[in-house]
């Protein structure tokens, strides 16, 4: 039955629909993914790209109380804006503030209806009656003349005005009439969206290649020149890998009479992905892994952190073995602990106590002195001044007010005026670190000391009789803990109090190690057994769900694997105990030891040996196969007969969504990740497969695989030259760390090459299954010549295409 000529379900629709758009918050009701003239957005309504990509409306960044208009994905679970709009002025109160079409403009009101962002085109009459702002799927927010998409004139688009993210399908441009670049800039903080420090962009001195720069003025890292045959940048090489691996993007560079630009895009329009400035100071490649539910970063550009300039601020000193990358120099503060605190240290230090500045040039106990500083890079623009010896030098710095540090290397006086930046710490280990002396308050420390003494004395006064009577007590009650637990007694894991651990590892002073989870430091039981105390970094389960995990990799039990020896979990501290293993990590013995003996063969192919039959144990012999997702040298151990014990193994579980941390170790050429972390597909065991391949050269060679060759055909990065020896059937000797001057087993030599390029196959199908490995090593299957990983191939465009089976 109809009514009328009007069929009643449509009618009945048009009916619910009028009323949900007069019921609306707004009291307006337009098309999903626009904003037409007399129409606003405000509270919490939102606009959606057609496709449901993307989403605009008002947003509060982390713990900040502002708000700001932005985009952010929508399908994505993890809030991750990409533009926003009045990233320096936010609002307050979202509900009186209104995003509309004003005057042919977008515009952003505030809550006193005070205009503070607005797309500030120039617009005629006749075209400020039609204007809209639409939100695409691509990300970009197009404010045009018209809802006809194919006739409408674009009068302005936020992909011409990006903040710290380059989504795909936009361009970054150089203006070659004004010789200006378009900037992508960090965010000031996690909680604050207003322009960082840190840019990336095209360098206006060589527009084919891009760069990073702090403050607009310091360049500190580049690209190298855009080469059009491999379509990637000289000094990336990762990117040769991501672009010749499945389902992975398309880099381009155009050069036009009145720019230059670089555009990118992904094959798979189903890819997540984007290029964004972190508040870190680096740029960082990063991918949307829907199965983990997380972010994971492809690569970082620098690679090290502490090559981000001025990283630390001012008086700050940057360490990449440290418990946190910045700290501040001896006599300094950070300027803004809660800045710190998030693990944005750009505000730098500041002084604790003001330099007295003696005009007398005598270096006597009441005025300034000067703090040694060993083992350091010198930080940036030092002034050189004439001077025949150390003590003329510091002469020199300490009869100048404004200056704040001195050195003198190889007869040379250098002195630094203001501000210290870009200084770095370096470890025990290393050898190219100079001496710094920075000039402090002579009572800067000494004060602080004479109150420590103060207060020691009368705490140990006061509670000198409490202790002694207490004493054999709580070290019974402590025993009793440590040994027992509190939970898991029975001979199994032990649950330690904090505390317990705190005086362990002396207050956790004795650094080893520092890792993606954690860093490690050294500890003594009160059974005298020596453990590894792992401080666990970005762990947010809850403690029934980390106690079963933990449970579950206490139960894992193999000669190639670290033992678990207990755990902690007090509030937000998460610790992990473990054996100690006297010979640290394999790193250290394969690119560390210039000055020690070298590992020879044979302990070599039996730590290939072992750490391939731990990895198989974790594949194949658990009850829930586990991947370790994070194979390389520092993550084997060494016992005292150099037995190889594989760690960090199950840990990926308790990370959850912030695993991604654990996967930004990609050094160079291709890291330790496998093409499937780049194409964003499923995780299988042959991930650690091709990492343990890439580990099992570095074995042999004694090269990083991010290491420069010198080969006269062209240097090229190890990886690439390792696997065109192989392939091609070369004296695989000339693999051969030189320190071991060709001491080696020829076939065990052969045999481990092989099925290192066998694992680094670009296709997990082609890679060897980890007991194969085992297998292999053992003597028990011969093992075919490899054909050419294809990445690799084509970087030396070797185009190899036989995949016929290893064994």
């Amino acid at each position: 039955m109809k009514i009328g000529n009007i069929n009643p379900r449509w009618f009945m629709f048009s009916v619910l629909f009028l009323f949900m758009c007069l019921s609306h918050e707004s009291h307006v009701c337009f098309a999903v993914d626009t904003i037409s003239t007399n129409q606003s957005l405000s509270g919490n309504q939102t606009i959606v790209s057609a496709g449901g990509v993307f989403e605009l409306g008002f947003f509060r960044p982390g713990n900040s109380s502002n708000y700001y208009i932005g985009t952010w994905y929508k399908k994505v679970s993890r809030f991750t804006p990409v533009w926003v709009a009045n990233r320096e002025k936010p609002v307050h109160d979202i509900y009186s503030s209104v995003l509309k079409i004003y005057d042919g403009n977008l515009v952003l009101f505030n809550e006193s209806r005070v205009p503070i962002w607005s797309t500030n085109v120039s617009s005629g009459p006749a075209i400020s009656s039609s204007v809209v702002a639409v939100l695409l799927d691509d990300g970009n927010l197009v404010l045009r003349d018209g809802l006809n998409s194919i006739s409408s004139t674009i009068l302005w688009q936020s992909f011409d005005h990006p903040t710290d993210t380059w989504l795909p399908g936009s361009k970054l441009r150089f203006n070659k009439r004004t010789n200006q670049s378009q900037r992508i800039i960090s965010w000031r903080s996690h909680d604050d969206p207003a322009p960082g420090l840190f840019s990336f962009e095209i360098d206006p001195a060589e527009t084919n290649q891009v760069s990073l720069v702090w403050n607009r003025s310091q360049f500190y890292w580049f690209s190298g020149a855009w080469d059009p045959q491999t379509m990637s940048f000289s000094l990336v090489p990762e990117m040769r890998m991501a672009s010749l691996s499945n389902s992975t993007y398309n880099f381009s560079y155009f050069s036009e009479e009145n720019e230059s630009y670089f555009l990118y895009y992904f094959y798979n329009s189903s890819t997540t992905a984007k290029l964004f400035m972190d508040v870190s100071g680096q740029l960082q490649q990063m991918s949307w892994l829907e199965d983990m539910e997380q972010w994971m970063v492809q690569f970082s550009q620098p690679r090290q952190q502490c090559g981000v300039y001025a990283l630390c601020g001012a008086f700050g000193s940057c360490n990449e073995i440290s418990l946190s990358f910045c700290n501040c120099l001896t006599g300094f503060q950070p300027a803004s602990q809660q800045n710190w605190n998030q693990q944005v240290y750009s505000d730098g230090c500041v002084r604790k106590t003001k330099l007295r500045c003696s005009d007398a040039g005598v270096d006597v106990g009441t005025g300034d002195r000067f703090l040694e500083s060993r083992n350091t890079i010198f930080p940036t623009h030092p002034q050189n001044m004439m001077a025949v010896s150390s003590l003329e030098c510091k002469s020199t710095c300490l009869k100048n007010c404004s200056c704040t540090a001195y050195a003198f290397e190889n007869n040379q006086c250098s002195i630094w005026i203001g501000d210290l930046l870009n200084l770095q710490q370096l470890g025990q280990d290393d050898t190219i670190g100079k001496v710094l002396y920075i000039k402090l308050t002579a009572d800067s420390e000494s004060s602080s000391k004479n109150k420590k003494k103060v207060i020691v004395i009368a705490i140990a006064v006061s509670t000198g009789l409490l202790l002694l009577g207490l004493m054999m007590f709580i070290i019974m009650k402590l025993r009793r803990r440590t040994i027992i637990g509190p939970e898991l007694g029975k001979g199994s894991l032990v649950a330690f109090g904090y505390k317990d651990l705190q005086k362990t590892t002396k207050n956790f002073s004795e650094k080893i190690g520092k890792g993606g989870f954690g860093s490690v430091f050294k500890g003594t039981l009160p059974d005298r057994s020596v453990v590894a105390v792992k401080k666990l970094e970005g762990i947010n389960q809850g403690e029934k769900q980390f106690r079963t995990e933990v449970r579950t990799i206490g139960k894992i039990n193999h000669v190639n694997l670290v033992r678990l020896r207990g755990f902690c979990y007090e509030g937000s501290r998460k610790l992990l105990v473990y054996d100690f293993m006297p010979k640290g990590s394999l790193d250290r013995h394969l690119f560390r030891a210039k000055d020690s003996e070298p590992l020879d063969w044979k302990t070599r192919y039996q730590i290939a040996l072992g750490a391939a039959r731990g990895l198989a144990y974790l594949h194949d012999n658990c009850v829930d196969s586990i991947i370790h997702c994070d194979i390389k040298p520092e993550n084997i151990l060494l016992d005292v007969d150099n037995c190889p014990k594989l760690s960090d193994f199950g840990l990926a579980k308790l990370l959850g969504r912030e695993f991604s941390r654990v996967l930004t170790t990609m050094r160079g050429t291709v890291g330790y990740l496998a093409p499937e972390w780049i194409s964003g597909v499923a995780i299988t065991p042959k991930a650690d497969v091709y990492s343990f391949g890439m580990m099992l050269l570095e074995l042999v060679s004694g090269k990083r695989n991010f290491e420069p060759t010198n080969d006269k055909e062209g240097g090229t990065f190890f990886p690439v030259w390792a696997a065109r020896q192989v392939t091609e059937g070369v004296c695989v000797l000339k693999l051969l760390d030189s320190r071991l001057n060709g001491n080696a087993d020829l076939e065990e030599v052969s045999r481990i090459c092989k099925v290192a390029c066998w694992c680094i196959q670009d296709n997990e199908i082609h890679r060897p299954s980890m007991s194969q490995v085992v297998q292999i090593l053992e003597g028990f299957f011969d093992v075919s010549l490899p054909p050419m990983p294809r990445f690799l191939g084509e970087i030396i465009n070797d185009r190899s295409t036989d995949f016929s089976s290893p064994i």
